[in-house]
């Protein structure tokens, strides 16, 4: 039996945009427990779980669902989890860990949304700097309209609050599937052309769709 099945055909539409298709299906659980234990087949089961009971939620309740889900996932340096020092782990690779740095809970929280049917375009990852240790740091934010104040999801600040309330963060830039921006956290910034230009994000996106794992 493969592994959420019911994640595959608006991931294969997402990484490749414009393709149609349900050829994307993410490793079997032989696969995933061979890697990463039988620990990690539980958690991307209940991952599945959370996908398949969240999709007849409003946005509200799928926000605050995937944003509680991964926030009980441990906080961990990539360097400690995967021996380097910037590693931009997939959602599986994250769960079968079950623990990663702060790109890795923003991005699995975008993914996931994604194929709960919640528009790329009223997503950003946005990289800031957290005042607080002097820090940069990766943040979810959603915003339903344009006159909308964006909301963040994060895994240091675990409550979803408007970006008005997050002082103890300072804007860099933000990217989704297609753009980049020279980032307000609580409005739009300047552009700056394609997301492709970033090598890391290309990786990643390649990662997902070769199903592929990095071992510990």
């Amino acid at each position: 039996m493969r592994v959420a099945m019911t994640l595959g055909l608006a991931l294969l539409c997402w990484v490749v945009p414009g393709t149609v298709g349900a050829e994307l299906v993410l490793p079997v659980k032989s696969q995933i427990r061979a890697v990463y234990g039988d620990a990690a087949v539980t958690r991307v089961t209940r991952w599945e779980r959370l996908v398949t009971l969240s999709r007849g939620l409003s946005v509200p309740e799928k926000l605050e669902r995937v944003n509680d889900f991964f926030n009980t996932l441990a906080f961990k340096d990539d360097i400690v989890v995967w021996g380097e020092d910037d590693y931009w782990a997939t959602p599986v690779e994250f769960l079968g860990r079950g623990a990663g740095d702060c790109e890795d809970f923003a991005m699995a929280k975008y993914l996931t949304l994604i194929e709960l049917g919640v528009s790329d375009a009223l997503m950003r990852l946005h990289y800031v700097k957290y005042i607080p240790y002097d820090q940069f740091h990766m943040v979810l934010t959603y915003q339903p309209s344009s006159s909308a104040m964006p909301l963040v999801l994060d895994n240091i600040d675990k409550t979803i609050k408007p970006a008005s309330a997050r002082r103890d963060l300072l804007p860099v830039y933000s990217f989704n599937a297609k753009n980049m921006w020279l980032s307000k956290l609580d409005r739009d910034g300047k552009a700056m052309g394609s997301s492709s230009r970033l090598s890391q994000w290309q990786e990643w996106r390649t990662r997902m769709l070769n199903k592929q794992m990095r071992r510990p």
